[in-house]
């Protein structure tokens, strides 16, 4: 009689790594657009390893362990600042001068890039809400700095909108690095240390 034997792989979780990739990134691009700091070709940096590898690899191990709304959203976020780390690369004339020139044409292509993101992360916000209330409102603020971003690229109001994205980005990083802490912490002590809001409970899942 032939046996069938399971082994399961246990990861941890990798959600404060994640949270804190976000942050770390919005935090640095929040100080470009507040005028606090200048030029982009610093952020690159940060968007590659922290914005972009790091949600990366916690979404992968996310959708290793079946954890379908940190493997999404980590992802798509990974990618997406994969994305702007390109755009900077290419508006910083790192591909060369043609490249740098051929740049000035994609604030439009960014702008609707962002409202890509926009429809998309109305539906991220809605799960938000049911995971817990601090990435509620992190994601509330996401929609504020995608919009704000993409109109302000199309050339709506862009002194007073750019203000407000960098508002919103610094306002996701701080709210991120609480959260991305108080996820260290309850996962390593075992038990919630740092609360971070019940679910609204407006979705019943199956």
């Amino acid at each position: 009689m032939s046996q069938v034997q399971e082994t399961k792989i246990v990861s941890a979780d990798p959600t404060a790594l994640g949270v804190f990739g976000l942050s770390m990134v919005t935090f640095v691009a929040a100080s470009q657009k507040l005028g606090w700091t200048s030029g982009s070709a610093y952020l690159i940096p940060w968007a590659l390893c922290l914005g972009s590898f790091a949600q990366l690899w916690a979404a992968a191990i996310d959708f290793k362990r079946n954890s379908y709304f940190g493997a999404v959203v980590l992802g798509a976020f990974g990618l997406f600042w994969m994305a702007v780390a390109m755009i900077w690369a290419f508006a910083g004339g790192l591909f060369g001068e043609a490249a740098k020139e051929a740049a000035v044409n994609m604030k439009p292509q960014f702008g609707f890039a962002c409202f890509g993101y926009f429809f998309f992360c109305v539906f991220i916000t809605i799960a938000a809400f049911e995971a817990n209330k601090v990435f509620g409102a992190i994601m509330v603020l996401i929609l504020v700095l995608l919009g704000s971003l993409g109109l302000s690229l199309l050339g709506v109001e862009p002194e007073f909108l750019g203000l407000v994205a960098g508002c919103s980005e610094l306002m996701i990083s701080l709210l991120g690095f609480y959260a991305a802490g108080a996820f260290f912490l309850n996962a390593f002590f075992g038990r919630p240390v740092l609360p971070l809001g019940k679910p609204m409970g407006w979705v019943k899942k199956a």
